[in-house]
C-alpha cells in the first residue's frame, strides 16, 4: 500500500464511521484511536532508546 493509498483508506474509514455511528460515540472513537496512535509511538520510542543503550554498550 502506497502513502496516498493509505491516507486515502484512513479518510475513507472516517467518513464511513461518521455515517454509522451515532453522533455522541464519534469523540470517544477519536480518543480511542488518538490513544492508540500515541501508545504505538510510545511502544516504538521506547524500544528505540533501548536498542540504542544496548548499542553503545
Amino acid at each position: 500500500m502506497t502513502s496516498c493509498e493509505l491516507v486515502t483508506f484512513v479518510s475513507s474509514l472516517a467518513c464511513a464511521l461518521s455515517r454509522t455511528c451515532p453522533p455522541e460515540e464519534l469523540p470517544l472513537l477519536a480518543a480511542v484511536f488518538t490513544q492508540l496512535g500515541d501508545s504505538l509511538a510510545t511502544m516504538l520510542a521506547h524500544e528505540e532508546l533501548c536498542e540504542s543503550k544496548r548499542d553503545a554498550n
